[in-house]
């Protein structure tokens, strides 16, 4: 049995508490390795090394900062096979896809490249007599980073890499499910040049969690996860004073109007329906066919496809649709709201129940559902499944389509499958989700934009990654500097103005 580590100060730590998470093989199930389980002693310890080694990388000018990062696109490109080998054996996703995990956090690595100027600040010459006034961008100091089991790899990326960009130091709390990743990650980094005690993982559960919340040195928390934790996170840390950016569940509604492309529609409800076994943010859950036509044409070409999706091991390579969930409690809870929507009167127009597959009898696979004639007060509407679960909800006009996605608790993404320009610019102007596609199923913004939802998907005013990430990791700081040229002008009693 593998026993992991964190990594603090440039090196391998045994934890010290006597607690381990056990981490699965999903496609198997049975457990390949532990992971300890921080106590506040071994978060605090991780922080003082942070806090010794921040000032003297904040000094370090932006353009060689952003030479570890060029450096570690290129680690990344060269571990890519490694990477995605570890983050599939541990999460269940099919190799493609975690590829595609450490490419998009790549893409941010790539981003943070371009620090010399987005960390520029401004300059007036001559805002009054003798006197200039100019900004400075400024690091936090120690920051922080709390992320899910989903993607191992490209949320670490996106929090640590802007962090360290921006001259912090960053300690990473990845999920005790995978942290094999995070952990060759925090190697990688210092491989590219970063100096040891900026970045380093500490493996842990709530404990770890609260130590972070309440430790007064770290100035700032990411957190990707559940709405509920999200909530607590936010309130605890912004009653620390500390700078916080939470995200939080999804459900994710896909308009279909009577004038879209339906093979294309199927296409794009297939990928993000059921890519990743369902277990992604931005993830579509619930179709809205416009009109009865529009959804019964939706449901008929859709049936076949979702009976026919392969899903099995990630050994299996190329020719499986998407692999086992991440653990046996989220198989059971996905079965259970299953069984509750067929309870609570849904069509059950594919069912996922029951499957198995031959040698892999003990894996957390799910097969592919797929609903039909759900309403907004059942179960499976109103809970994010987070399992290859699609939901369809028949809207009879464009506007009670849209009512569903306005009137939802979340606001992470959305789409509109239209060839009607006026339909998709009224939507994407009026919708209140954060994220929206326009025959885009998965609207993900590029790194050089910002992710982030609305509503109850997101806490906090600054988006992950793009322009507000380096907004979010460092303070303004305003100079008024005045150099007197010897003329006595005496005391000024009133609020200074620029006469």
């Amino acid at each position: 049995m593998k026993e992991l580590t964190h990594y603090i100060n440039g090196e391998h730590v045994n934890g010290t508490s006597g607690r381990f998470a056990d981490v699965y093989n999903p496609a198997i199930g049975e457990v390949i390795a532990k992971a300890p389980l921080a106590n506040a002693a071994e978060m605090d310890m991780a922080v003082k090394v942070a806090e010794a080694a921040q000032p003297a990388w904040a000094k370090v000018n932006p353009q060689r900062r952003a030479r570890v990062m060029m450096k570690m696109v290129e680690l990344l490109h060269r571990d890519m096979d490694k990477l995605a080998e570890a983050l599939s054996r541990e999460h269940g996703k099919t190799l493609p896809d975690a590829k595609g995990d450490v490419i998009r956090g790549l893409e941010v690595v790539e981003y943070c490249i371009g620090a010399p100027e987005l960390l520029k600040g401004e300059y007036t010459d001559g805002a009054g007599p003798g006197i200039d006034m100019y900004s400075m961008k400024q690091a936090l100091g120690v920051t922080a980073g709390i992320t899910p089991f989903n993607f191992p790899a490209m949320i670490p990326l996106w929090m640590c890499a802007p962090a360290i960009a921006c001259g912090n130091a960053f300690i990473l709390k990845p999920s005790e499910r995978d942290p094999s990743v995070p952990l060759m990650l925090a190697e990688l980094f210092e491989e590219a040049g970063l100096p040891k005690g900026i970045m380093q993982v500490v493996n842990g559960d709530k404990e770890a969690v609260d130590a972070i919340i309440e430790h007064p040195t770290i100035q700032s928390i990411g957190f990707v996860g559940s709405t509920p934790i999200a909530e607590y996170i936010y309130g605890g840390g912004c009653s620390h004073g500390k700078r916080v950016q939470c995200f939080g569940g999804a459900k994710n509604h896909a308009i279909i109007m009577p004038d879209a492309d339906m093979d294309n529609v199927v296409d794009a409800l297939i990928g993000a329906g059921y890519g990743a076994a369902g277990e992604r943010c931005m993830a579509i859950s619930v179709a809205v066919p416009v009109g009865e036509d529009t959804a019964d044409r939706l449901i008929a070409a859709l049936a076949p496809r979702v009976e026919s999706l392969k899903i099995g091991p990630y050994t299996s390579g190329d020719d499986v649709d998407f692999g086992p969930v991440v653990t046996a409690a989220a198989k059971e809870k996905i079965n259970g709201l299953v069984d509750s929507g067929v309870a609570q009167g849904a069509t059950l127009a594919v069912d996922g129940r029951g499957f198995s597959l031959q040698g892999y009898e003990d894996g957390f696979f799910v097969g592919a559902t797929l609903f039909d004639n759900v309403t907004t007060d059942m179960d499976i509407y109103k809970e994010e499944i987070f399992g290859p679960v699609l939901s369809t909800v028949r809207a009879k006009t464009y506007e009670e389509a849209v009512g569903y996605t306005m009137d939802n608790q979340y606001g992470n993404g959305t789409a509109i499958f239209t060839r009607d320009g006026d339909t998709a610019r009224d939507f994407a102007s009026r919708i209140n989700v954060g994220m929206v596609g326009i025959n885009v199923p998965i609207p993900v913004p590029l790194a050089y934009h910002t992710f982030g939802g609305w509503k109850k998907s997101a806490f906090g005013d600054l988006n992950q990654h793009g322009p507000d990430a380096f907004k979010f990791y460092t303070r303004t700081k305003t100079v008024t500097s005045r150099w007197p040229s010897g003329t006595k002008e005496g005391a000024e009693f009133s609020i200074p103005t620029m006469k």
